[in-house]
């Protein structure tokens, strides 16, 4: 019993437990986060929304949205298919391409930045070609999406692989000894069941190709209204001490991540509730 009671207690009570992660939360989130709303809010409603739908920022917007909308949806489908490949076929090398799908997480993005753009450059490894085919990747929207590409496909394998995981495969022989065709079994068991985390996965990448800089600073070229994401608007009027300027642009993405943040807690709760009544 006196085991028991000392292993309850080696954490401390709830009230201290919360008062931690309190503090920790908002010092770390809420109190930055509040400081960027109290500064944008010192500008008057005319100021803001000038600033918010200025030219630069919308086509700011359009470009970032739509480039992290096709880079997620990209994601979304070759991510499945590497996380099929490393779930169900033994694949020679798989520790090395598991390994390789984490490297977004650890290569800082101004590196990744920098190897893309020497990549895709008019005088890379690949962009010659692509530059003699009349498909020009660096210093286009196009490089943008590939750069977006690159951060964001651990998020989709990394949500479905467990999904894909816990999928019985005797499901799938069942439909088939039922007459089932590959296709019907594909459409029928399989989607059903990865649908909804390839859905978070695709929010996930969404939301992380929304805030991305690093990566995309360089092979971008920062061209206002041709190449410029609203990040690096962002930076540009911190660089010219622009900081209500720079604060109004960010809480309209804080907005927008805090709608992305409520979308992906609800699809996780949706996938519970399939998971639960399946």
């Amino acid at each position: 019993m006196t085991d028991t009671l000392t292993r309850r207690r080696t954490l401390p009570g709830f009230g201290p437990t919360l008062g931690l992660t309190v503090f920790y939360l908002s010092l770390l989130v809420l109190i930055p986060l509040s400081g960027l709303l109290v500064k944008a809010a010192s500008l008057s409603w005319s100021e803001w929304w000038q600033i918010v739908t200025a030219p630069r920022a919308l086509a700011a917007y359009r470009l970032t949205i739509g480039a992290s909308a096709a880079a997620a949806a990209i994601n979304m489908v070759f991510g499945v298919l590497l996380a099929w490949l490393l779930v169900r076929h033994p694949l020679p090398g798989r520790r090395i391409i598991d390994a390789l799908v984490d490297l977004p997480f650890a290569l800082p993005t101004a590196v990744a930045g920098i190897a893309l753009t020497t990549v895709y450059s008019v005088n890379g490894w690949l962009g010659q070609y692509l530059e003699g085919a009349g498909v020009p990747v660096a210093f286009t929207p196009l490089g943008i999406v590939v750069a977006l590409t690159f951060v964001g496909l651990p998020f989709v394998v990394r949500t479905v692989e467990p999904v894909l995981q816990d999928l019985d495969p005797e499901m799938e022989e069942a439909a088939a000894s039922l007459g089932a065709t590959r296709a019907q079994i594909f459409r029928r068991v399989i989607v059903p069941t990865v649908l909804p985390a390839a859905l978070t996965g695709f929010s996930l990448a969404f939301a992380r190709a929304l805030g991305e800089y690093g990566s995309v600073v360089f092979i971008s070229g920062n061209l206002p209204m041709r190449t410029e994401i609203i990040t690096l608007l962002i930076m540009a009027k911190l660089e010219q001490y622009d900081y209500a300027g720079a604060t109004a642009l960010a809480s309209v993405m804080l907005t927008l991540s805090f709608a992305l943040l409520v979308g992906i807690n609800l699809l996780q709760a949706w996938a519970r509730q399939r998971a639960v009544t399946a």
